[in-house]
């Protein structure tokens, strides 16, 4: 009985039902997200444990570059630091296309992924990302917040269930 859902069709051409959201909480404003459970379950798996476990609280995007991306999730506040372990790219799904408000993971080399993501500010600048880069959500409201992210701007991560 899907009395508690909405209708699948109800979140436009998505053809699937959202069971969680990410709520990325700035100065600037909140970014809802909206992830890639199907293409990439193991990042967004990772991604919404370490949310949960409150390892984003406070952290700041360490690297912004306009009109490419605003990194962060790095708890050395650098870039060269992680949660001390590492999982794998996951770039054989359906969404791994770098487009304005896409969350994608940020990583030394394949496989070497861990906490730093970066959410896009064009196409154009990132398309040499897909299918090299796990891309896991996308900002679904707040997306002009995208680009008001400055470089040091602190910020937090919670996860809310339907």
């Amino acid at each position: 009985m899907h009395r508690h859902h909405p209708h699948p069709h109800s979140f436009g051409h998505k053809h699937y039902l959202r069971s969680m959201q990410g709520k990325i909480i700035t100065d600037h404003g909140t970014m809802t997200v909206e992830f890639f459970e199907k293409d990439a379950p193991k990042t967004v798996a990772n991604f919404v444990k370490l949310a949960q476990d409150g390892f984003y609280e406070g952290l700041k995007f360490h690297r912004v570059i306009p009109g490419f991306v605003a990194q962060g999730g790095c708890p050395k506040g650098i870039g060269s630091g992680g949660p001390g372990y590492t999982i794998d790219c996951e770039l054989d799904g359906d969404n791994q296309y770098h487009d304005k408000g896409v969350l994608s993971m940020a990583h030394a080399g394949r496989n070497t992924g861990g906490s730093q993501f970066f959410i896009v500010h064009s196409r154009e600048n990132t398309a040499h990302l897909d299918r090299n880069h796990t891309c896991f959500g996308k900002v679904t409201e707040g997306l002009d917040l995208v680009e008001k992210i400055s470089q040091g701007d602190a910020f937090r991560v919670e996860i809310v269930e339907d």
